[in-house]
């Protein structure tokens, strides 16, 4: 159950919460995604694709709402996973103001539906039956009729997949929401947490939250779907978003999870900054490496965090030795800040979100042309000297073109590309001046044919 001692940091419930439970496979899921209008749920053939809360805002009409999606619900499944899963649906149940009962209309009411529309009346909630898969109007009478068994008032027929009826049900929600919940959407720093299987990636979200948020197991691959949740840090709003582990392509094979990482690549194009999880017990791995490199390629500002440091023997170098081994495996990342930390006790969790909203701050720092002109002048003239009979520096200008991540264009007196080690150099130099802390620096160059080289 939820968890009582939530801290402060948590956001307050201020908007209408909608939550759809069901047991698996009847399409929730694919609920989830139209009320949200986007593709944010994995959607499959295979049972069971949702495992976590998932939470997202609808807009319809002007009006806002949060949709909670959760995992395929069979009270009598008493396994680790099911039962974890039943666990998250209590959660989403007690923090919901409506709740959407979904089940399969081709398959009619099951025994698990019974059970679930049972306990549902005992637990004082209004809740709503969404028959599904009600493709052709010609049959809604015959498919419906099962269900009336069970003494509701009225059913909502849909078809998820093909949209059908969805809006007559969007509008029965809208009627539902008081003036009181409307709320307006301020800016949010968007924060992935990424990693490889079972680095603790769940646990460091529900440490962070203050309670049992995504389901946390020892079998890699627990997490499927991306786990957004809002909470408040210092006074800046947050969204963490817990990523499936990303696997080496050659070793994923399930759809589910083939799907999980395509997934967890979009939520790092979509985030500004990347909390990547490392083991510090086991050490730097490559794969370490790949998944950062996505992040670095994709132009986010990147903190790393070693976890279950609390697992770890040490001295007083054991942190500056183990930082040194990651850095030699990752030395691509050597602005990325490395924090060392434990999921599981707590132990400098938060120093996370403070290193990454002075990331976010940084990313979006932008220097005025004048002063970073003879900044870039101050520091090439020596280089200038070097050349043999060279009084000039080959750059006549710097502009910076954009922000998060900054970009920079380098334009020169020469038709040829800049020697990539002074590209290099000038990155160095417009991080130490002006910090851009956390966060990759972009450099082009824009040569006189008109085409720019890419650093």
């Amino acid at each position: 159950m939820r968890a009582s001692n939530i801290p402060i940091h948590t956001f307050p419930k201020a908007m209408y919460r909608v939550a759809i439970v069901g047991r698996p496979n009847v399409g929730k899921s694919s609920l989830f995604n139209k009320l949200l209008q986007r593709r944010k749920a994995l959607v499959g053939n295979e049972s069971g694709m949702t495992r976590d809360r998932m939470m997202g805002i609808a807009d319809w009409c002007g009006k806002r709402f949060e949709v909670i999606d959760t995992g395929g619900v069979d009270l009598d499944d008493k396994e680790e996973i099911p039962d974890q899963i039943f666990r998250q649906a209590q959660v989403a149940l007690g923090d919901a103001d409506l709740l959407l009962m979904v089940v399969d209309g081709r398959s009619g009411p099951t025994a698990i539906d019974e059970s679930l529309h049972s306990f549902l009346r005992t637990c004082g909630k209004e809740f709503y039956v969404v028959v599904n898969k009600i493709d052709t109007m010609q049959l809604e009478d015959t498919l419906l009729a099962p269900f009336y068994s069970w003494g509701v008032d009225h059913l909502h027929p849909i078809s998820a997949e093909h949209s059908m009826g969805v809006d007559d049900l969007v509008d029965v929600i809208l009627e539902q929401i008081p003036v009181s919940h409307e709320v307006s959407a301020d800016e949010e720093i968007r924060v992935a947490i990424i990693g490889r299987p079972n680095v603790g990636k769940s646990s460091l979200l529900n440490k962070l939250i203050g309670e049992e948020r995504a389901i946390v197991t020892n079998i890699p691959g627990t997490t499927r779907d991306s786990v957004d949740s809002l909470i408040e840090h210092k006074g800046r709003r947050i969204k963490l978003v817990d990523t499936a582990g990303i696997r080496r392509k050659g070793r994923t094979h399930a759809m589910a999870e083939k799907l999980s990482v395509v997934m967890s690549r979009k939520n790092i194009e979509q985030a500004d900054v990347v909390i990547l999880m490392i083991d510090a017990v086991d050490g730097a791995a490559h794969s370490d490496a790949v998944i950062g490199g996505y992040a670095h390629d994709a132009g986010k500002s990147l903190v790393l965090a070693a976890n279950k440091w609390d697992l770890v023997e040490r001295d007083g170098f054991t942190s500056i030795l183990k930082e040194k081994e990651f850095r030699e495996e990752m030395r691509f990342l050597e602005y990325a800040p490395m924090c060392f930390v434990s999921a599981l006790s707590g132990q400098r969790v938060f120093k996370l979100l403070d290193l990454a909203v002075k990331a976010f701050d940084a990313r979006s720092f932008r220097v005025p042309t004048a002063p970073l002109n003879q900044f870039v002048e101050a520091s090439l003239i020596p280089l200038a000297h070097t050349r043999q009979g060279s009084t000039k520096s080959p750059v006549l200008y710097v502009a910076q073109t954009n922000i998060a991540p900054p970009t920079f264009v380098i334009f020169t007196r020469t038709r040829h590309k800049l020697h990539f080690s002074l590209e290099r150099f000038l990155a160095n130099k417009l991080r130490e001046r002006y910090g851009f802390f956390a966060t990759p620096i972009r450099v082009r160059q824009r040569i006189r044919k008109g085409r720019t080289a890419d650093a």
